[in-house]
């Protein structure tokens, strides 16, 4: 989910445990992650490393015979809490007794968390816990889950968000099932905030709470057409909350920083040097320099082969697209399968659309977009070729550059043939047995059609 919560100016909805967190802590107004799909950030935020410095930029990639290994100098973080001494656990919400979602892009060892719960510590033992909530999921992609979670909200609160309370971002059309879905994504996110109080309740009952940091964030911005998978802020900007011992309550900071600079705080917190390759910043630091860009990356998300980069500074952002030849809406089972898209799809056939609404539906992409955050917070009007900002584009397209060649950006080669055949292949073994015959084939097809474009060269 996006940054969607009343501390960060969501007027529709109250989420006062995430608000209440917010107030007696640290919250970053600029907080971006590095990739806007599940698997690639958390490869990156558990190890403090770019997903592409670090190989794990195509999502849910190493999952078949051809396997992702972590170079020799990185360590995954909860490792090195264990080698401190910490109990490290991994865990959904309410607490079941299995390890939460880690969806790492690469071979790990699940040794490296002791258990799904941090109350199995010995006494005394500090602990580092992550806890796993579905967040913007727990509105599912049509009608039954929307309705699910309202029936949720109405049970927790007394009443789900009201459809006509919506108010959606401008390139979005006021289509009933687009604000049906986003006043369920609203009721997400109260429910959500409700299970972090919970969280927060607990640590209270075990008397740990004065002495616990604790980090509140997202893994990337809202499952919609222009956020999850792509690189505006819709689909990069998180919330980043975070309070308890040390932090000066009341903080509000509108640097830049990245997701991945969680894990170098929360070891500097705990006393555990800060390995020297990692990339993360000790965001909380007395001496800490602030980012004057952060960056992210876009790859393959399931069949959809993709290659996008960007950077942003606090003014302008810059986007490159490297397949420019293909379609904004690539063939992609996953996100074709929400109503959300559905209903976007008949908006455009029907020629409802207004010039903004219409622009994930170019059959081609410029090679470069850049964006005036100032003037224009949506990113609807694309400056790459403006006369007048000539020097921002070629500044923005050499900070690109250079962020690239420096991090080892592994993308900068396509990914092997070998590669993505052996990770089709787990995923429609998956489909076998889980999906319904139709989404299968719709699957295969889009695989055809990548190899196609592929032997295109586009």
């Amino acid at each position: 989910m996006s940054a969607n919560f009343s501390c960060y100016g969501e007027t529709t909805i109250e989420t006062p445990n995430v608000d209440a967190l917010a107030k007696g802590g640290v919250q970053f107004n600029h907080a971006y992650v590095t990739a806007p799909v599940c698997s690639t950030c958390r490869s990156a935020f558990i190890t403090g490393m770019y997903q592409t410095t670090i190989g794990a930029h195509h999502h849910r990639s190493g999952r078949g015979t051809e396997k992702i290994h972590l170079p020799a100098n990185v360590t995954m973080v909860p490792k090195l809490f264990q080698d401190a001494g910490y109990h490290t656990s991994i865990t959904g919400w309410p607490i079941n007794g299995r390890l939460g979602k880690t969806d790492y892009n690469f071979e790990w060892d699940k040794s490296i968390y002791h258990s799904a719960d941090w109350s199995d510590r010995k006494p005394g033992q500090p602990f580092f816990a992550q806890i796993q909530t579905q967040g913007g999921k727990l509105r599912g992609k049509d009608t039954k889950g929307w309705n699910k979670v309202a029936q949720s909200a109405r049970s927790r609160f007394g009443h789900s968000t009201p459809i006509d309370s919506v108010v959606l971002p401008p390139y979005y059309p006021n289509h009933p099932d687009i604000l049906r879905d986003w006043a369920a994504y609203l009721d997400s996110v109260r429910m959500t905030d409700a299970m972090v109080g919970e969280v927060v309740a607990t640590l209270e009952e075990q008397g740990v709470r004065d002495n616990t940091l604790i980090l509140f964030m997202t893994d990337h911005g809202i499952s919609h057409g222009r956020g999850k998978q792509f690189l505006y802020d819709e689909g990069l900007h998180v919330p980043l909350v975070i309070n308890g011992p040390g932090i000066k309550p009341g903080t509000v900071r509108d640097d830049l920083v990245e997701h991945i600079d969680i894990t170098a705080l929360s070891l500097a917190a705990a006393g555990i040097a800060i390995p020297e390759p990692m990339q993360a910043r000790n965001i909380l630091a007395a001496d800490n320099q602030p980012r004057n860009a952060v960056f992210a990356a876009r790859d393959r998300c399931d069949e959809t082969v993709d290659h996008i980069r960007s950077v942003r500074t606090d003014r302008f952002k810059y986007i490159r697209n490297f397949l420019p030849n293909r379609p904004y809406l690539q063939p992609c089972a996953y996100k074709d399968a929400k109503a959300i898209l559905i209903a976007l799809r008949e908006c455009h056939e029907a020629g409802t659309l207004d010039e903004h609404q219409s622009l994930l539906f170019q059959d081609k992409r410029p090679k470069e977009e850049l964006y005036d955050l100032v003037s224009d917070p949506h990113e609807l009007h694309n400056l790459a070729n403006d006369p007048d900002h000539q020097s921002m584009l070629v500044q923005m397209r050499g900070k690109l550059n250079q962020w690239m060649e420096e991090t080892n950006d592994q993308g900068r080669t396509p990914e092997p043939e070998a590669q993505y055949e052996s990770d089709m292949k787990v995923y429609l073994d998956t489909l076998r047995r889980r999906a319904t015959p139709e989404h299968l084939q719709t699957v295969e097809s889009n695989i055809r059609w990548m190899r196609e474009q592929a032997a295109k060269g586009n």
